[in-house]
């Protein structure tokens, strides 16, 4: 098993050809508003997200089983990297996504839209809390009129299976079934919810520095730094027009044209 998640590892991170399914072109300066929900916030791809969007300016609330666990996390972080993560614009609750007594917490924050970024061993969490909190959070934004949201996934759910690579395709059949099947139910309850969403399916998760490079792809997927993982996700709630709304893009490092968002201040109107 050592040697298959080896091979593994070294697929994802090898592949460099692909095609993209979008043209890149600067995002708009409209912005949606930003007080965002993070479920899953102290997970490694939830700490990028939190940690880049105070770094936006934006305003947090953070809903994890650890909230100690929460750090200045490795991709972004640079030399602070592992310290507390302290700002007056973040709130984090301790709790779960299946209890809607913790989730109603966060929404009784004010919310304007949503990150799940949801993960944990099968063994600590169960088969099917992708999909339990993920039905809890969606209910509760269509209570508070909360419209968009995106998702982590993965590459290889629903009609990308045939983008996984071989050995991860032999993982997705064997040890990792039970995740893919609580993926697939997640990413249907999304999709049917009416909601504005981005179902978002990564390559193999790297927690390597930020590229500022994100390839929407329709060939095989390869390797992606959660950092750039969090920045489209962050995209996807805050830029009003974002392109990938009510769809379910393979984004990758390597490969087609690229989704870049223009971070600039002249961007944002600053001379």
């Amino acid at each position: 098993m050592q040697l298959l998640l080896l091979s593994l590892a070294t697929v994802l991170g090898s592949v460099s050809s692909f095609n993209s399914a979008f043209v890149g072109r600067s995002p708009p300066s409209t912005a949606l508003n930003a007080k965002i929900a993070v479920f899953g916030a102290s997970g490694l791809t939830g700490q990028e997200v939190v940690y880049q969007a105070l770094k936006n300016g934006d305003e947090v609330v953070g809903l994890t089983r650890n909230p100690q666990n929460l750090v200045v996390p490795k991709g972004s972080g640079g030399g602070i990297e592992g310290q507390p993560i302290k700002d007056d614009k973040l709130t984090m609750i301790g709790g779960s996504v299946t209890s809607k007594a913790d989730v109603d917490k966060v929404f009784a924050e004010g919310v304007d839209s949503c990150v799940i970024a949801l993960g944990g061993k099968t063994k600590d969490v169960g088969e099917t809390m992708l999909t339990d909190g993920t039905r809890v959070i969606l209910d509760a934004m269509k209570e508070n009129g909360v419209k968009r949201v995106s998702v982590v996934t993965s590459i290889g759910v629903g009609n990308s299976k045939d983008q996984a690579p071989f050995f991860f395709k032999v993982l997705m059949a064997t040890v990792m079934k039970s995740i893919f099947n609580d993926k697939n139910n997640q990413e249907e309850l999304v999709s049917k919810s009416g909601l504005e969403y981005c179902l978002v399916r990564p390559g193999g998760l790297t927690v390597d520095p930020p590229t500022g490079v994100i390839n929407v792809i329709d060939g095989e997927a390869g390797s992606i730094p959660r950092a750039d993982v969090a920045q489209f996700c962050l995209d996807a709630i805050t830029v009003e027009d974002f392109p990938y709304i009510g769809k379910t893009p393979c984004i990758s490092s390597t490969g087609g044209t690229s989704w870049v968002k223009d971070r600039s201040g002249k961007a944002r109107g600053e001379m």
